[in-house]
């Protein structure tokens, strides 16, 4: 199975809405609305954003996100340092897709993008610490938790 990813388009929301709605994604994308307005509004106040969908042999079947973390005014990343620093959102949301490795691998393609960005120097991620599939699913795809800060953190290989 291929996986790739594309940017997220207009007529991708019914299927991004559909997928927020399902009960392996609710508990770690809520409010939902807020997800929603961020993607509607990926040309204006979220365009520092890059938006994706995940795609199985050319089939839709999630999403995935990055963006500069000093662009997004959040504040979990402890002592690891802002400048360079970019952050990672995903979803397998087709229930069909879950623990077959298409997490995995749509990580280390938004990786690959993101270190493309010649600014990077590191992605931070903090998923919920209950979320133990997407804490598995980054340290298949090399992200190694940095105990101190409480972050799973990837560093620019040079």
């Amino acid at each position: 199975m291929e996986i790739t990813l594309r940017p997220f388009a207009d007529n991708d929301l019914p299927q991004f809405a559909a997928w927020l709605r399902e009960p392996h994604v609710v508990p770690w994308y809520t409010p939902a609305e807020d997800w929603l307005h961020e993607v509607e509004n990926r040309r204006g106040e979220f365009a520092f954003i890059s938006h994706f969908i995940v795609l199985a042999d050319g089939a839709p079947i999630g999403f995935c996100q990055y963006y500069p973390y000093w662009l997004s005014g959040e504040d979990w990343h402890g002592a690891v340092p802002v400048a360079g620093t970019y952050s990672i959102d995903y979803m397998i949301g087709n229930p069909a897709f879950l623990r077959r490795g298409c997490g995995a691998q749509a990580i280390r393609l938004l990786t690959r993008a993101v270190f493309a960005q010649p600014d990077a120097a590191r992605i931070i991620v903090q998923p919920d610490e209950e979320n133990a599939a997407s804490r598995g699913v980054l340290a298949a795809a090399g992200y190694v938790l940095d105990t101190d800060n409480g972050v799973f953190i990837l560093r620019r290989a040079d």
